[in-house]
């Protein structure tokens, strides 16, 4: 028992190493992308689907403020794609989600994480704004992904994922997407996994893209349960996205 704990213990420290690694690289990432270049499509878009700039995406994130009960912090995002990759190759926009980014260039992109003040899981959001489209591509790709993928490898870290499972769309924003999975954390081929629940709901209002995602850390009070993003941190984000031109 004692050794289940302390197993539990580090591997629940090599995640919050691994989420550190994600921004870290995500910021040091190229500007170019793969799927996010500049789309050749042309689209008139009215003032209101004009890509919010980062300024603009930090006015309107949630605060302190906003949210009874939670301390909230920036945390780093940049506006590169994300180069995390998946085993098969199609899952990549869901492994890109668990860090709350996809494989679209952001014309911005910010970061808060939501702590409660008491003990539960946190939740982590990445508010991006895109142009040409790629608003609606990035839900586009993650719905197709979940749709497709019930277990794959996340290639940079050897991690697998399984228990994908797409939830019933939640009617948020413009569209939305929500999945719930399964992390299975170890830090060698020798331990025995660690299973850690994961949930991602993903967000379009207009040519912003929300994405909320938290799990469960081992060895917590909910360490079994399925993961959880709270309804309240949503709507009260969406509530404030929807009003961007009132800030000043």
């Amino acid at each position: 028992m004692g050794m289940r704990v302390v197993r539990q213990s580090r591997v629940g420290i090599a995640i919050a190493m691994l989420m550190t690694f994600f921004v870290l690289s995500a910021c040091a990432s190229g500007q170019g992308s793969r799927a996010g270049a500049a789309s050749e499509e042309t689209k008139t878009a009215g003032a209101e689907d004009k890509p919010l700039g980062k300024a603009d995406l930090e006015r309107v994130a949630i605060t302190d403020t906003d949210l009874d009960g939670y301390e909230v912090e920036q945390t780093l995002a940049a506006p590169a794609a994300s180069h995390r990759t998946a085993d098969p190759a199609e899952c990549a926009p869901v492994v890109q989600a668990t860090g709350g980014s996809s494989g679209f260039t952001a014309t911005a992109r910010i970061g808060r994480m939501m702590s409660p003040k008491e003990h539960s899981p946190g939740t982590t959001m990445i508010l991006a704004s895109h142009g040409a489209g790629d608003a609606a591509r990035v839900i586009d790709a993650l719905r197709t992904a979940a749709k497709r993928c019930k277990t794959f490898l996340d290639v940079g870290v050897g991690f697998r994922y399984d228990e994908v499972v797409l939830q019933a769309d939640p009617g948020y924003g413009d569209e939305s997407v929500s999945l719930r999975l399964t992390q299975l954390a170890a830090f060698s081929e020798d331990d025995e996994p660690v299973r850690v629940p994961y949930a991602v709901v993903a967000v379009r209002q207009r040519a912003t893209v929300a994405m909320f995602y938290a799990f469960n850390r081992p060895g917590g009070a909910r360490a079994k349960g399925p993961a959880v993003v709270p309804e309240e941190i949503i709507r009260t984000q969406l509530d404030k996205l929807s009003k961007p031109a009132t800030s000043k």
